[in-house]
């Protein structure tokens, strides 16, 4: 028996299965383009295999399943980043397509609509964009954590610092 345990009701995502008409082609994509690592890339045999992969930062995968009658059917899946504008800039120079950033129209309560461009005050949750894989599955930025260059170092760096600073006396 396991000496750490979690809750009973605990569910944690961790794979999301993305059906694909190509491995290959997608791997590719996802590796080269998208910028997600690769962690399995398992063929025992020419009618089984399992291509996972994880984006940057992230605790969950994606695994590539070919299935060509369901290619293209997942669609928004969120990829929260804390800089929309430069993961846009960054899958641009690799070659993805993105769409433009927009922003919740809101003057108070969110009712559903957006602008384009950078949400103003750099708001979390606030902006979007959105890219294709080769097949149409689609995944939508969204932005959390921004924190201007201007702004000194988040609490993660506040952190770091700190201990580098006690571990040098």
């Amino acid at each position: 028996m396991s000496a750490k345990r979690g809750r009973p009701d605990e569910a944690l995502l961790e794979v999301v299965h993305v059906p694909v008409s190509d491995v290959d082609a997608s791997l590719e994509f996802y590796r080269d383009k998208a910028g997600f690592t690769l962690d399995v890339d398992y063929r025992p045999d020419d009618r089984f295999r399992v291509v996972q992969l994880t984006p940057p930062g992230s605790k969950a995968s994606i695994q590539l399943r070919e299935d060509p009658d369901r290619a293209g059917w997942l669609r928004e899946t969120c990829l929260v980043v804390p800089d929309i504008a430069r993961a846009i800039e960054l899958l641009v120079e690799r070659g993805v397509e993105v769409s433009a950033p927009r922003h919740k129209a809101a003057d108070g309560d969110w009712r559903g609509g957006f602008l384009p461009g950078l949400d103003p005050d750099r708001s979390d949750y606030a902006t979007f964009a959105e890219f294709r894989d080769p097949d149409g599955n689609t995944w939508l930025l969204q932005e959390r954590g921004y924190r201007p260059p201007d702004r000194g170092p988040g609490p993660e760096m506040m952190k770091a610092l700190t201990l580098q600073l006690f571990l040098s006396h």
